[in-house]
């Protein structure tokens, strides 16, 4: 049986639908578009990846605070 993770069909959703112009889209596609990805981030966010991904967010942001300081 095949079984398709959520995620991975909505990562792939979300690079299909940003691969358009910006010419091409309308005010309401572009709200779904922002709807699917912010799904997306719920989903990701309390896996191992999307842990690693805050992790390195963080060190970047506090790279660029120490280094303005």
């Amino acid at each position: 049986m095949l079984t398709i993770n959520v995620a991975v069909l909505l990562a792939v959703i979300i690079v299909v639908r940003l691969r358009r112009r910006t010419e091409a889209r309308s005010r309401n596609d572009e709200k779904l578009t922002v709807l699917i990805v912010l799904v997306f981030g719920i989903l990701v966010a309390p896996t191992g990846f999307g842990q690693g991904v805050l992790d390195v967010v963080a060190q970047l942001v506090s790279g660029i605070n120490g280094s303005s300081r």
